[in-house]
This record gives structure tokens, sequence and C-alpha cells, in this order.
């Protein structure tokens, strides 16, 4: 019984141990690999919604979510095609609370990416018959802030450093690595309930 009650009594002054924010996100990536064909994928500014449960006022767990993303694949700046990610993201994070309305964080845990769709021009397609490993497990590492406008809503400021990585195809034989390794910089907003 005593242990039930723990989780409920370490957020005694707060609303709730839940906190749902949504975040408009630049994603930027590295754009590295070691294939000779200069890959890289485009950057664009993505939707993100994440939950955070708080077991703690200052630690939390957070699984970051979107849709799946298309992005166009390129080889030295010329468009050979296109492909998804869907980037599912979890964190253990550590809350600064002593600061009022400011609540900076940190944070670090692992990604799972799954390529999806991946779609090459006919002619690439017939020269190369490239292909992608469709699955990806990376770290990522967060940091950001919190300012609290009320007992309920938040503005925040969230910066993330994901590994993103795939091995390159070629007749079935490995090219190289293509590293997204997407740095991801979001503003948004949030609510306690």
């Amino acid at each position: 019984m005593i242990a039930l009650a723990l989780p409920f009594a370490a957020h005694a002054d707060d609303t709730t141990p839940w906190l749902v924010r949504v975040r408009a996100v630049n994603l930027d990536s590295a754009n590295k690999d070691s294939t000779g064909l200069g890959l890289s994928i485009d950057d664009k500014v993505i939707p993100e919604v994440d939950i955070s449960y708080f077991v703690t006022p200052q630690f939390a767990v957070e699984l970051v979510l979107t849709y799946p993303q298309k992005h166009t694949i390129s080889s030295n700046g010329t468009e050979i095609g296109s492909l998804k990610h869907l980037p599912p993201t979890l964190t253990a994070q550590y809350h600064v609370t002593t600061l009022g309305a400011f609540k900076p964080y940190v944070g670090a845990g692992i990604n799972y990416t799954r390529f999806s769709d991946v779609q090459f021009n006919p002619a690439v397609q017939a020269a190369l018959q490239p292909s992608i490993d469709k699955n990806s497990f990376g770290w990522a590492l967060q940091a950001g802030f919190d300012w609290a406008v009320n007992d309920r809503v938040v503005l925040n400021l969230d910066v993330k450093k994901v590994q993103i990585r795939t091995d390159v195809s070629s007749f079935g034989v490995k090219a190289g690595e293509f590293k997204v390794d997407p740095l991801l910089v979001g503003v948004g907003v949030g609510y306690r309930f």
C-alpha cells in the first residue's frame, strides 16, 4: 500500500505527474556517409508530440512521437529517390525545480527509427539496385527548459541530438553507412493533466 502511494505523494504540490507537449521541430541532418555517393536527405520542420510522466518532480520519462516523415534522398545534390522514417524516442530526464517558473532539464535515452516507402529513381534502381536497412537503433541526448505560464500550461524549448544510421547496399552487398544523426530544435507548448 505504501509503495502505491509514493508516486502520488511525490506530486502533492503539482497538478499531476503527466505532461503532454506539442512542438514544431527543425530537423537538421548531419548527412554523412561512407559510400562515396554524397548521400543526403532534406532538412525540414516537423510536428512532434511528447508524453512525459514525472516519477518525482525532478525525474521524468518522456516518449517522443511523430508520424512517418517523407524526405528526398539526394546524391551529390541530385535527387535520386525518397523515403519515410518514423523515429520514436524514449528519454529519462532530470528537471531542476528550484528556479521558479524556469525549469531546465537534461535527458538521455534511446531512439528507434523505422525506414519505409524507400523508392529510387528508375535509372538509379537499374544501375545500382540500391537498398537500405529498414531499422536503426541509437542513442539520444536532450536539453531544454519549460517556462510555467501557470499550474498547467508551460512554454517549451527543446534540443535533441539523435543517432539515426542505416547500412546502404548495392546488388545486395554493403556499400557503406549513411548517418542521418539529426540535430532537432523544437519550440512548443505543454499541458499538465
